[in-house]
């Protein structure tokens, strides 16, 4: 597509919506969350990332930023050139590099995702006829999940968060959660409270499951925090926050929501708590205890908290906060739940008279039988109009602002949740992406924004680098001409080839129209047993096809990373649907009693396992060595009694999730060395229990399998052998070789 014609596409229209004189639930949020440096620092910073980005082309440059290139408060950015020098201008450090990332894709057929970039520039650089403008339609494009800081960030340092920090600019992220180094302003508010640090140490959980613990999910698992970890996490957190708000970024800090450690009862025997109960957890890990947001208690500790984290952090006034998250209210009375809310915003206040509450609109979703209208009118009406943000969290498969009136008029922005664990597993929804946000503003909604929220990133980079684009249109794309020039882009050239595998799998396997929530429960990393039945919105067939044609193009595209990576996420993807197919046979062959049978067909499914871990092996990107690594260099010193509890933590979320399983598998990773060895181990005790029985003759104990497989759950998550951390083998010769041999049918149905 010429580039003047994708100038026309990007020309959006810019509504009154988005200005400060505007509606009512606009005027507060449009003048208390706005960038908190000024213009030559945020152009400085962007000069900087495009020397990190490509530093041979970054002196063809020119960057600026100008806040009044647009009039109504919306990001903008011109792009011209003239004299060899491309001259990018934008509102805001955010909208520059927008502007930059722009220019690469679209005149230079760039590529940048988490799992490479594609940076094969022309030289010259392209010219531009005349001046490219483009604006945001919405002041916000939201980044992150609560959950994103223990699935993907835990165990980062300050160069990955520099990568991230890149490209949450480039793709115009301009409201990011800054969710690090809290611990330790809790540790110091709470210590001032009378607390002791034995309180804190049962309180706070280990750093894989912090996540849960500021949700008021679970205390102490996994625990107790080495004592470094506070300050180290504090020094990231101040590097983490100079470098969004250089960039134009308004970072979102954390609040109080009321979960406070058991010895509040004891401290305080007057106030009121509630206890919580979180999913399967059993004491002393379950059972938390939520402070009344009415008491004065409650205001004291989250005002406090605040003002502590504003002498340390500085503020930009937007607080995240969550009450009940994923656990039920103690009374569904409107005027409990008005006041409990009210509570919450009003310690925000205490400490910030400009705060913004940022909320996550989760609890809608996930329990609808009890918020209903009444319920959910009363938390969002608690706080006056602007003064909440409202995340629309699921927004592509169940969004919540029809229900709410949109949110009763307080400021939403519509999210993309796509990911669950951190899982991988081909999956979008990207028909419903590609307009969701499009029909929140035909409609008049309170929409102010779009945003991602997965649970776990560095997957599906499709589904993401569309959905960012989202956040700069004001209509819905056509995905299947889209995908064409993703690909062609991703892999530094085009083929009729790969054209047609990315219309198969943007069409099928990333586009699902169910409804569907957690889509990775297959066959190889949940928990052996009889009578699994796997989800399919797609036809497996257009899977397997994608395969053959991204085989027979590969020839062209080996020199490309990102090409290389697709591949072999494509033959994992290709092995998790044949062994569903395996897995079926081997419950026909149980059922009829047909010892050979289960043999064939046990073996059959651990020799695909192997085939998988051998492919996955191959690129550094799918590797549980490179996962454990990482959790066992940030062990202060090598301290060995905290690298075995990182080792631990690291381990025990990808597996059984809890002492016992109590959400085992949850955080499931096909990587390999999991597959190979965790994985592998599970179907072949399974397969020999199977086969046990039956010469037996006696019926499976589901009971007693699934009591051994926690022990060897256990047994695993408490070792410490080590797994290659960089990859093994050629990514190529593996692929053919699992091509030739499932393509010939010699180890699995394709029907």
């Amino acid at each position: 597509m010429k580039a003047e014609l994708l100038a026309f596409i990007y020309l959006l229209v810019i509504s009154n919506a988005g200005s400060e004189s505007g509606p009512a639930h606009l005027q507060h949020i449009g003048t208390n969350s706005k960038t908190s440096s000024d213009m030559y620092t945020q152009a400085t910073a962007v000069t900087d990332l495009l020397r990190r980005l490509t530093p041979d082309n970054a002196n063809s440059f020119s960057l600026r930023v100008d806040p009044y290139l647009s009039e109504n408060g919306l990001d903008t950015f011109e792009i011209s050139s003239f004299n060899g020098v491309v001259t990018v201008k934008g509102t805001t450090g955010v909208a520059t590099a927008w502007g930059v990332h722009h220019y690469l894709k679209y005149w230079c057929n760039a590529h940048i995702s988490w799992s490479g970039d594609q940076l094969n520039l022309p030289n010259p650089l392209p010219t531009i006829d005349g001046t490219v403008t483009v604006s945001s339609p919405h002041r916000y494009r939201y980044y992150q999940n609560v959950c994103t800081s223990s699935y993907s960030f835990v165990w980062w340092d300050w160069k990955r968060w520099e990568r991230e920090i890149d490209w949450m600019a480039l793709n115009g992220i301009n409201l990011p959660l800054a969710f690090t180094g809290q611990e330790e302003i809790w540790r110091r508010v709470y210590l001032s409270f009378n607390f002791s640090q034995s309180d804190l140490d049962s309180f706070f959980t280990g750093p894989a499951f912090l996540a849960w613990n500021r949700m008021g999910n679970i205390q102490g698992w996994g625990g107790p925090l080495p004592a470094h970890w506070y300050t180290d996490q504090l020094h990231l957190q101040h590097l983490i926050l100079k470098r969004m708000r250089s960039l134009g970024m308004i970072p979102v800090l954390p609040a109080f929501a009321g979960h406070v450690p058991l010895s509040v009862r004891q401290l305080y025997p007057n106030v009121s708590v509630t206890t919580l109960k979180w999913n399967r957890f059993t004491r002393p890990y379950c059972c938390t205890l939520l402070l009344d947001p009415t008491e004065l208690l409650f205001k004291e500790i989250g005002s406090r908290f605040i003002s502590e984290m504003m002498k340390e952090f500085g503020t930009d006034h937007v607080y995240s906060a969550d009450l009940f998250m994923e656990m039920l209210p103690k009374s569904k009375e409107t005027s409990y739940l008005s006041s409990t809310s009210y509570g919450l915003f009003n310690a925000m206040l205490g400490a910030d008279p400009s705060a913004i509450w940022l909320m996550q609109g989760w609890i809608f979703h996930l329990h609808q039988d009890f918020w209903q209208k009444p319920q959910m009118e009363a938390v969002l009406t608690s706080v006056p109009l602007g003064h909440m943000l409202v995340l629309d969290l699921f927004a592509e498969v169940d969004p919540q602002w029809q229900r709410t009136e949109s949110f009763f008029g307080q400021p939403f922005i519509w999210c993309m949740l796509h990911n669950y664990g951190g899982n991988l597993g081909m999956y979008g929804a990207v028909d419903n992406m590609a307009k969701g946000a499009i029909e929140a503003m035909a409609k008049n909604s309170s929409i102010v924004g779009t945003g991602l929220t997965p649970e776990g990133i560095e997957q599906n980079d499709v589904v993401y680098e569309l959905m960012n684009e989202m956040g700069w249109r004001n209509e819905a794309v056509n995905v299947t001409e889209w995908v064409i020039d993703y690909a062609a882009r991703r892999y530094g050239g085009s083929s009729s080839l790969v054209s047609s595998a990315w219309v198969l799998l943007i069409q099928g396997i990333y586009n699902c129209t169910l409804n569907y929530e957690h889509h990775c429960h297959a066959i190889p990393v949940i928990r052996p047993r009889l009578g699994h039945s796997i989800k399919r919105w797609y036809a497996v067939s257009d899977v397997y096809e994608a395969w053959d044609l991204m085989v027979e193009a590969a020839p062209q595209f080996l020199n490309s990373s990102t090409f290389r990576y697709d591949l072999v996420d494509l033959t994992r993807q290709v092995l998790q649907e044949m062994s569903q197919d395996i897995y079926e046979q081997l419950m026909t062959a149980y059922g009829e009693k047909n010892i050979s049978a289960v043999q064939l067909h046990g073996q059959s499914l651990l020799d695909l396992l192997d085939d998988m871990d051998q492919v996955l092996a191959t690129d550094e990107h799918f590797l549980l060595g490179r996962w454990l690594k990482q959790a066992r260099m940030v062990a202060n010193n090598g301290s060995a009694k905290e690298t075995l509890l990182n080792e631990f933590n690291a381990r025990n979320q990808l597996t059984l999730w809890g002492p016992n399983g109590e959400i085992q598998d949850y955080a499931n990773k096909m990587w390999s060395g999991l597959v190979g060895d965790y994985y592998r181990s599970r179907w072949q005790a399974f397969i020999k229990r199977l086969e046990s029985d039956l010469v037996r003759n006696i019926k499976f104990n589901s009971l007693q399998y699934d009591n051994d497989d926690i022990s060897l759950g256990r047994v695993w998550t408490m070792n410490t052998n080590v797994y290659p951390d960089s990859p093994q083998g050629d990514t190529w010769s593996v692929v053919q070789a699992i091509h030739q041999t499932y393509k010939t049918g010699k180890k699995s149905n394709q029907q």
